[in-house]
């Protein structure tokens, strides 16, 4: 009943739909409020991987900071502090933090390539248009720029070479 006087109500301020059937209007909203549903989904999809990314975020930096600091305290007194003690927990943190990435980035992917096969089913049954693409997710390229990020780190902390 709503999607009625919806209609109704554009169809009386005539520009783009005047002259169509209630029905085919009717049709038009429905199959746009399907498209942006599809939008909606998309940038859900996309604030769950910003949420992995934060708490990996936070979880590599932590493990770099506990591995840098102890480390300098180890280099200071080195009687007081076992000698890899810091280097195995900032480790495990970064790793935790990286895998968290993998795994994160792995679900959207997956997600995202359901949504986009959906959307091609009804956009081929012409139930939604397909006029608007996906652009391309800019948190998956972050996720990606993070995950490399943290995988040098842990190459440096192991091999003791690198940039960290």
């Amino acid at each position: 009943m709503d999607d009625e006087v919806e209609a109704k109500r554009l169809a009386d301020r005539g520009e783009e739909f005047e002259g169509m059937n209630i029905d085919l209007l009717s049709a038009e909203l429905s199959s746009r409020r399907t498209g942006m549903s599809f939008q909606r989904t998309r940038m859900s999809a996309d604030r769950t991987l910003m949420s992995v990314i934060r708490t990996a975020l936070s979880l590599i930096g932590f493990g770099f900071t506990i591995y840098t600091f102890f480390r300098s305290l180890q280099s200071a007194m080195p009687d007081r502090f076992p000698v890899n003690a810091a280097r195995n927990f900032g480790l495990a943190l970064i790793t935790l933090g990286v895998g968290m990435l993998i795994l994160g980035i792995a679900y959207h992917v997956q997600f995202m390539k359901g949504l986009r096969k959906e959307r091609g089913h009804m956009v081929s049954d012409k139930l939604v248009h397909g006029q608007s693409g996906y652009p391309v997710s800019l948190t998956l390229i972050a996720a990606v720029l993070l995950l490399l990020i943290g995988l040098v780190a842990m190459f440096s902390i192991v091999t003791k070479v690198g940039p960290f």
